[in-house]
C-alpha cells in the first residue's frame, strides 16, 4: 500500500492512470463499467487506500439520491410499518431510502447518525429516542444534514417535526372510557424513554380533571424497549398486590397493554366490555398486533399514512430549498378511536 495520502479524485485519477469520468462512473455504479476496469479501480483503491468523498461527489449533481431513515427499533412492527410507508413515498420520488434501526440503544442511534454523516445523504428522517438521546450530538448533526424528526419530538432540533396529537388522542379515549364505565387509571412506565409518554401522561391528567374525575397514575419500573415484558411483569405485581385503583386501565401504549392483558389472563381473570368481566383495558397507537390480542385491544390509532407522507414530503421540500427554510415547523395529526372487545 502506498503511504501517499490522496486528497481528491483528481489526484487518484493521476496516480492510478484511470480517467476521472471512468472513476466517477464507477463510484456512482460499479456495475456500469467493464469487469476489467472494475478490477483496475479496486486494485488502485487497495494500493493507495483512497476513499472518495461521496458527499462532495453527490453535491456536484443537483441532488443526492440517498435518504436516511433512522428508527429506534426496526424489529418493532410499529416502526417497521411506518418506515415501510415512508420508504414507499421516498421511492416514488426517485430517492433511495437507507433504513437503519438503533436496536433500542441511544448509543447505536448516534452510531447510525455518524455512519450517515460519512455517507452524507440528501437528508434524514429521524425517529429519535427523545429523553435518552444525546440532544447536543443530534442538534450538531441536524445542523449539517437536512433532517426532519417524526414520531418523537426533540424541541428545536431539525427543521421540522411530524407526529401525533397526543393531547387530542388521549382526551378522546379518556372521554370514551368515562362515558362507558368506570373512569380509567393510567398504566405507564415511571421513567419512559419516549417524550410521547410524558405528553400522554399529562394529557390523561388534564382529560380526567376536565371531566371532573380523579386521575390515578400506575407508574411501574422498567427500562428499555421490552414493553410487553414490562407490562406483564409489573401488571402481575399490581394485580397480586391488589393496588389497582380502577377496573378500567388505560395503558400509555399498546405494547404495555399487551403485556398487561397476558398478566390478567395468567391471574385467572378476564378482560372485556361486557358485564361480568374483571377489567377493561385500552391502549394507544393501534400497534399492528393490537387487533390480534384476546380480546382484541381497544385503542387510539395513529395516522401512519399521513405521518409518513408528510414526513417524506417535508424533507423533500427542505432538500429542494437547499436546507434554507427559516423557521422550524411542527405538524400533528389527530388520532381515531378504534373500538374492540377489550374496553
Amino acid at each position: 500500500m502506498s503511504s501517499r495520502k490522496i486528497k481528491n479524485m483528481e489526484e487518484f485519477a493521476a496516480v492510478s492512470g484511470i480517467s476521472r469520468p471512468t472513476l466517477s462512473k464507477f463510484f456512482n455504479d460499479p456495475t456500469s463499467v467493464r469487469s476489467s476496469t472494475r478490477k483496475r479501480v479496486e486494485a488502485a483503491l487497495d494500493r493507495y487506500d483512497y476513499r472518495p468523498n461521496l458527499y462532495a461527489m453527490n453535491q456536484n449533481r443537483r441532488l443526492t439520491k440517498n435518504i436516511g431513515v433512522v428508527v429506534p427499533h426496526l424489529a418493532d412492527p410499529f416502526f417497521a410499518k411506518i418506515a415501510r410507508t415512508i420508504e414507499e413515498h421516498i421511492l416514488r420520488q426517485g430517492f433511495r431510502p437507507v433504513l437503519l434501526g438503533s436496536h433500542g440503544s441511544p448509543e447505536m442511534e448516534l452510531e447510525n447518525l455518524e455512519n450517515l454523516r460519512m455517507l452524507k445523504p440528501a437528508g434524514v428522517l429521524l425517529a429519535a429516542f427523545g429523553r435518552s438521546s444525546d440532544h447536543a450530538q443530534i442538534q450538531t448533526f441536524t445542523g449539517e444534514v437536512p433532517t426532519v424528526l417524526f414520531d418523537a419530538n426533540i424541541e428545536k432540533v431539525g427543521k421540522a417535526f411530524i407526529g401525533s396529537n397526543n393531547e387530542q388522542s388521549v382526551d378522546l379515549i379518556v372521554d370514551y372510557l368515562c362515558r362507558t364505565g368506570e373512569p380509567p387509571a393510567f398504566f405507564e412506565m415511571k421513567d419512559p424513554m419516549n417524550p410521547n409518554a410524558y405528553k400522554r401522561r399529562a394529557a390523561y391528567v388534564r382529560a380526567m380533571e376536565r371531566l371532573g374525575q380523579t386521575p390515578h397514575l400506575i407508574q411501574v419500573g422498567g427500562e428499555g424497549w421490552e414493553f410487553e415484558e414490562i407490562g406483564f411483569r409489573e401488571g402481575t405485581r399490581v394485580i397480586r398486590d391488589r393496588s389497582l385503583p380502577s377496573k378500567t386501565i388505560l395503558c400509555s401504549n399498546d405494547r404495555l397493554a399487551i403485556g398487561l392483558l397476558s398478566a390478567i389472563f395468567e391471574a385467572g381473570m378476564s378482560v372485556g366490555i361486557e358485564a361480568g368481566h374483571d377489567f377493561r383495558v385500552a391502549g394507544h397507537d393501534d400497534h399492528p398486533f393490537s387487533r390480534f390480542t384476546c380480546p382484541r385491544l381497544t385503542t387510539v390509532s395513529q395516522d401512519y399514512e399521513a405521518i409518513a407522507e408528510k414526513s417524506a414530503t417535508t424533507l423533500l421540500a427542505l432538500i429542494e430549498a437547499d436546507d434554507s427554510l427559516d423557521s422550524r415547523t411542527e405538524t400533528l395529526f389527530d388520532g381515531k378511536l378504534v373500538l374492540r372487545g377489550s374496553a
